[in-house]
């Protein structure tokens, strides 16, 4: 099959380029980091397309995999550093596809167009004189020949005297660290006591690209409408004034510096990360410069964390400025707050909350993960997951509002009194009576659409379930039932009508946030995709046609989920394997009692009970076999016991 053409810009339309934050490799993602940047674009981008077909739209993203944290684990895991990134890239696009996150290109940083682009980046600036050559004392291992990252030297920590505190931090008692201050430092590979030697630098000078910078950010922030957040933290880095940074380090695992002498030196990862949003759409498309330079065309929205800002606002968009080249530069920059856990937070070293391949295992569908993450997107202050609230989310808003007015309707149509043919309903079509809730749903899709144009997604979906709520209140209001349709037909048939043209909007502006579900509506309707019209005229679903049988959209959480999914996800990881490992001697000896039983009374049984004892035993009925993982579980249990940065 021939592969499809690639997404380009087109000229005299509004062409839209979307990125979400690389994630780091070396873990898989929880629900944070999934509300934090890659569900939040993806939203987005879903509402950019779906509103009309004349915006080309890019939805780029992938895994940020080079590094010190990469070396980290890959020394944990006893592979190499690109062995580890192409298991751990695997999975975050396993889980993101659990997520029916409508990436168009997934990507990753460790590719030949990454280097050639990023040092191209680096040369320009070099050329330009916005770097300088400094030098630093660093801890240097004498065993194995090699300068180490504040992360690979390990000691006890000066203020809480913990003994495996990291050189650049100590994670019991919080505080940030310089390697030299731990006691007894000691080489994270080797063991061996690391000495202070002085190495060279290349420092990017971003207090001379300051004034660039500030003229720049200035003028994006008021015209693209930067987030709140994102606005204070670029102010606040300028007003204590730009320093320079090293943007070169110590490392094997990175992008060559492109510089004589550096051979054995790599460039920063936080220089490097974001430029593979650049070379990730270069790995899409060889004409991937349409999308990247031509400002005049291309309109750039970029998600992230509000942990990621700087790099976003001041580091990448001065590096591009410096190289002189023309960009297509942040447009508009949506940041959040943080997602908690339970009045916690969650914790990607102790695994504490509920990561990818969690959610996946409770057995709730994905719609309904991606509709509590976005109904609680923490867009100006942090939010919290909590299991009461997202049952409460299914049962009493998906399943009660959105839920029962699809399944009323839809249900009343395919019974005897229409057989599934939505009724003439022109004779009352535009009675009087139903003037003031077609001007309702009006305002309401109006406001819809500008909150999403302005990317207040939790907004926008918050309207989308008022305009269901409005939906279920028309029904009762006009007393829908076989009595009306009996006495009154054609004012039943206009109720009918009006309800279900109001069913095939919603499955368009719940498509941003539930595909799936927006998905079974129209396939119920037995309708194509409606794109979202400026006015609501109710008469997209013509009389006459044939809808599809009613399916239910959601389906209850019993009660008793709550605590039991609490104390599944609560705790630590080290926790969770003890419950597991206690709960599976249990089992084992549960297993190992019946089998003696078994043993016992087999001589009595027949040859037919002997055959259903043998498959229940393959079967693994009685639970005495250990199912094989999927990789993602893999990966999570192979982390339990470890403690890592998460960048």
């Amino acid at each position: 099959m021939a592969e499809s053409a690639p997404i380009l810009p087109q000229k005299g339309k509004k062409n839209v380029l979307i990125t979400s934050a690389l994630p780091y490799v070396n873990n898989v993602p929880h629900l944070g980091n999934i509300i934090g940047s890659v569900l939040s674009a993806d939203a987005f981008a879903r509402h950019v397309y779906n509103k009309a077909r004349d915006r080309p739209t890019l939805f780029i993203c992938g895994t940020d995999e080079y590094g010190t944290a990469t070396e980290t684990k890959a020394l944990e895991e006893g592979v190499s550093p690109q062995q580890l990134c192409d298991k751990y890239h695997a999975l975050h696009a396993q889980v993101y596809e659990w997520f029916e996150i409508g990436f168009d290109y997934f990507g990753r940083t460790t590719t030949e167009k990454q280097t050639e682009i990023a040092q191209d980046i680096f040369k320009k600036l070099y050329e330009n004189g916005y770097m300088a050559e400094k030098t630093t004392r660093q801890p240097y291992c004498e065993k194995h020949e090699s300068f180490l990252a504040d992360r690979f030297v390990e000691g006890e920590c000066p203020l809480c005297h913990y003994d495996d505190a990291r050189g650049d931090q100590c994670d019991k008692c919080g505080h940030v660290l310089d390697p030299f201050d731990l006691i007894k430092p000691r080489c994270k590979i080797d063991g061996a006591t690391p000495v202070a030697r002085d190495t060279t630098h290349i420092h990017l000078l971003l207090d001379k690209l300051q004034p660039a910078i500030e003229e720049w950010s200035a003028k994006s922030s008021e015209e693209g409408a930067w987030s709140r957040n994102g606005r204070i933290i670029t102010e606040s880095w300028l007003k204590e004034g730009l320093k320079d940074r090293g943007i070169t380090r110590d490392l094997k695992w990175g992008t060559p510096v492109p510089l004589p002498g550096y051979e054995n030196k790599v460039l920063y990862v936080w220089f490097d990360a974001c430029i593979g949003y650049v070379s990730i759409t270069a790995n899409y498309t060889k004409d991937w410069e349409q999308w990247w330079r031509s400002p005049e065309d291309v309109k750039l929205y970029q998600f992230l964390g509000k942990d990621n800002v700087p790099f976003h606002t001041v580091i990448f968009p001065g590096s591009q400025i410096g190289t002189g080249d023309k960009w297509t530069m942040l447009n508009h920059l949506s940041t959040t707050e943080y997602l908690n856990y339970e009045n916690g937070k969650f914790s990607k070293s102790r695994g504490v909350g509920v990561f990818g391949n969690n959610a996946k295992d409770t057995g709730v569908p994905p719609d309904v993960w991606r509709y509590y993450l976005l109904s609680n997107r923490p867009e100006t202050s942090d939010t919290q997951f909590e299991w009461k609230a997202f049952l409460a989310a299914n049962n009493s808003e998906l399943l009660n509002n959105l839920g029962n007015f699809v399944n009323r309707l839809i249900k009343f149509v395919n019974s005897k009194i229409y057989n599934s043919v939505i009724p003439d309903y022109t004779a009352k079509h535009a009675d009087p009576a139903f003037a003031e809730f077609k001007s309702d749903i009006n305002t309401l899709l109006s406001q819809y659409v500008s909150e999403l144009e302005a990317v207040k997604i939790r907004a926008g979906l918050d309207t989308a379930m008022r305009i269901s709520a409005r939906g279920n209140l028309f029904l009762q209001s006009n007393h829908l039932d076989n009595k009306l349709a009996a006495t009154t037909p054609d004012h039943a048939a206009a109720v009918v009508g009006i309800g279900l043209n109001l069913i095939y909007l919603l499955a368009s502006l719940i498509a941003p946030f539930m595909p799936a579900t927006s998905t079974s509506i129209l396939d119920q309707l037995s309708a194509p995709f409606l794109f979202i019209p400026d006015t609501w005229t109710a008469d997209d679903l013509k009389p006459g046609h044939v809808i599809g049988k009613a399916k239910y959209l959601f389906s209850s959480i019993k009660p008793e989920k709550e605590e039991q999914w609490r104390e599944m996800y609560g705790g630590s990881q080290a926790d969770r394997l003890k419950k597991d490992e206690e709960a599976a001697k249990k089992e084992a000896k549960k297993a190992a009692k019946k089998a003696k039983k078994d043993k016992k009374g087999q001589q009595a049984g027949t040859p037919d009970e002997k055959a259903k004892a043998v498959e229940g035993g393959e079967k693994g009925v009685e639970g005495t076999g250990v199912p094989d993982k999927d990789p993602v579980q893999a990966v999570t249990d192979g982390v339990e016991q470890v403690t890592l940065p998460s960048s």
